[in-house]
């Protein structure tokens, strides 16, 4: 980005944008054999104490260009650039005063402001008045900046010079989000994050910054604290990367389901990347929304359980209902094994909790003997409402992974995360967890 003025002003004006060489391929490199070598060059290379051996035979990869025109800036980036004014004459100009303004579609930001009220600002002859402004971009979509330079002329006259530099705001990045609501008021978010650019970028950072109602567990590292990707998120032009995070609502949102239906703001990610030199970009994405919880007049949890148990072994679990109705019920619990033939455990329950009143809750256990090797699933549970005659059926309560008796318990993060999805999450999201067992 490059203008001068008309020979008609006394000054003249130069927009450059500040911006970093790209990397640019030279081809094949044709090497000679050390023989055919000048003697000359073999000897400078022999004595000089920090070339490297067979330093004659390098071929070289990549060379810097610097920039041939205004490239390309995104969303996020900080948009660089000097300008500057010179005295072309050889007499001083009065006066000088220098402002710029950046004007997207929707705002107008002033990026400079050389005036000086209390003295006038002279430049003599040949002498420049020059300043370098930055801005972080944030709107896609068609930019110019405005550079206006007001003078004095000799004859004591007010003179004016502007110039438009129009450029645009390109998207860097592509991120796309999917919800999926688990079990006791989990949500699980997986973003995908696209590079639409020209060239390869490094992702600093990708974090999902929580809302007031919710707390976030990034599930992108190990128990360690390594991440599950390589050291350096680098993506080239139109690969994709994706992350995964476990958010919960605040224990004082949580019991209360009027406010939870409420709770729809779960957070903002915030992602941080870096291009092939270094310059820093950063976005961040609106609030995003979860998908909405559907409840019935009674929600069932199950708050505490075993992950694997033993064949043959006493498998005991905590439950807890809630009354989300707006009216009181008393109800009673019954699980009845013998009514389904080939059911792999045995047990049975059939007792009665007192009244609970509309978004109280209450905990029982529960407790079954596994009798088939394999993942198998506790259901139905059945719940009745006496006061109204109202049933609710619970079709599944809590999956559990029967072993031999002589299994060794070990990846037990693993199947807990596996087995408790209420809903179906896909290959990405389980290889993400297998990840962090490994």
């Amino acid at each position: 980005m490059n203008a001068v003025d008309a020979d008609a002003h006394l000054l003249a004006l130069k927009v450059m944008r500040l911006t970093r060489p790209t990397l640019v391929g030279l081809g094949p490199i044709v090497t000679c054999e050390p023989k055919d070598l000048p003697q000359s060059f073999n000897r400078l290379v022999e004595f000089d104490g920090i070339a490297r051996t067979s330093a004659e035979a390098l071929g070289a990869g990549q060379t810097m260009l610097l920039p041939q025109s205004f490239g390309n800036i995104y969303l996020g980036e900080t948009f660089s650039s000097y300008i500057c004014v010179h005295n072309c004459t050889t007499h001083p100009v009065e006066g000088v005063s220098v402002k710029v303004d950046l004007q997207s579609n929707s705002s107008q930001i002033n990026l400079l402001m050389h005036e000086n009220k209390k003295s006038s600002v002279v430049l003599t002859a040949d002498e420049t008045l020059d300043d370098v402004i930055r801005y972080e971009v944030k709107e896609i979509g068609t930019h110019i900046l405005v550079c206006e330079v007001n003078y004095t002329s000799p004859a004591g006259f007010a003179q004016s010079l502007r110039k438009f530099f129009k450029f645009q705001v390109l998207k860097p990045l592509d991120v796309k989000t999917k919800f999926y609501n688990a079990e006791m008021d989990e949500i699980y978010l997986e973003a995908q994050i696209q590079n639409v650019t020209t060239g390869p970028f490094c992702l600093e950072k990708v974090e999902l910054d929580s809302s007031e109602q919710y707390t976030v567990t990034s599930l992108n590292t190990l128990p360690n604290g390594e991440s599950v990707f390589t050291s350096k998120n680098m993506l080239q032009p139109n690969n994709s990367c994706q992350f995964l995070y476990c958010i919960k609502p605040k224990a004082d949102i949580a019991k209360d389901i009027k406010t939870l239906r409420e709770a729809n703001n779960v957070g903002k990610l915030d992602i941080v990347w870096r291009s092939n030199f270094g310059e820093k970009g950063r976005l961040q994405t609106s609030q995003l929304q979860r998908l909405p919880f559907e409840y019935k007049d009674l929600r069932l949890e199950v708050i505490d359980a075993e992950n694997i148990v033993k064949i043959g072994t006493i498998f005991t679990f905590q439950c807890r209902v809630t009354n989300t109705a707006e009216h009181p019920m008393k109800l009673h619990v019954k699980l009845d094994t013998k009514v389904f033939p080939g059911c792999p455990y045995t047990g049975s329950a059939d007792f009665e909790l007192d009244i609970l009143q509309p978004g109280q809750i209450a905990e029982f256990p529960l407790t079954i003997c596994p009798s088939k090797l394999g993942l198998i699933k506790v259901s139905p549970l059945l719940i009745v409402d006496t006061l109204k005659n109202e049933q609710f059926i619970m079709t599944k309560v809590v999956e559990v992974f029967v072993v031999d008796a002589d299994y060794h318990q070990d990846g037990t993060f693993l199947l807990n995360k596996l087995i408790r999805y209420e809903n179906p999450i896909d290959s990405l999201i389980q290889k993400q967890i297998q990840l962090q067992v490994v």
